[in-house]
């Protein structure tokens, strides 16, 4: 007997009783990849706070602590978000698989594909928020009038942030997947994206402008790839118009 729940065909009827097994099945299933990913996180976690604490300066390459707990708590917060990392793929798919009977099979193919390409342009974000982004922000907040401050970057506080802007870079990235489907569902055209292009760029820079990276060379190095992306998806969008007319 398969301990993995069948994945039911398009059209095909199940008893209230059955979904409701299958959806128990895929949450234990889904806990289970979460407390996983969590235990190899943790066990990784000297490495993982080691990686996220490398864009501190020198003087400050290790933030501080407040509380007794507090160690405790931040290592066990990193690793959990680290965890629920790893075990994303298992649970979008268990999610997917839940859902995906209500589509025709067709239509069940026609979304793995910007689903894919979503996934690389996130994954894209995080490192180019990491490895771009975060070292100038990072070198400015810290050093932002340290003549009247005596600076000292709090743990909780320093991987809040680091995870906000990871966060913001990957979901702004996925500004093609955006635009795409605004004209997958004949909101706007490619037309129209070809006419209105330098409001376009425009919202691009404010978005660029509006990421966490608050000094100048960051800034620019956010507004580049978006307003490039965004191109990228005025070409896409009439390239794949036309078929999807079809």
């Amino acid at each position: 007997m398969s301990v993995l729940p069948r994945r039911l065909g398009h059209g095909e009827e199940a008893t209230l009783v059955e979904h409701l097994g299958e959806l128990r099945t895929r949450l234990i299933i889904s806990l289970l990849a979460l407390a996983a990913g969590f235990g190899v996180a943790y066990g990784f976690h000297g490495r993982i706070l080691h990686w996220l604490n490398r864009p501190l300066p020198a003087d400050l390459d290790k933030p501080v602590t407040f509380s007794p707990i507090e160690p405790f708590a931040t290592s066990i917060m990193v690793s959990l978000w680290a965890g629920l990392l790893l075990a994303l793929p298992i649970v979008l798919w268990q999610l997917w698989a839940f859902l995906a009977p209500a589509l025709e099979e067709q239509r069940q193919r026609s979304v793995l594909v910007p689903v894919f390409f979503a996934t690389v342009l996130a994954v894209g974000g995080v490192l180019f928020g990491y490895f771009v982004i975060l070292d100038p922000a990072i070198h400015f907040l810290t050093n932002y009038d340290s003549s009247y401050y005596n600076i000292q970057i709090r743990a909780r506080d320093y991987y809040r942030f680091v995870s906000f802007v990871l966060l913001g870079v990957a979901v702004a990235f996925e500004v093609p997947v955006f635009v795409l489907a605004l004209v997958r569902l004949r909101i706007l055209s490619a037309a129209r994206l070809r006419h209105t292009w330098r409001l376009g760029i425009f919202v691009m820079t404010v978005i660029g402008v509006a990421l966490p990276g608050v000094d100048p060379v960051s800034t620019l190095l956010s507004v580049i790839p978006l307003v490039s992306l965004y191109v990228l998806s005025i070409g896409l969008a009439t390239f794949l118009e036309p078929r999807w007319r079809e």
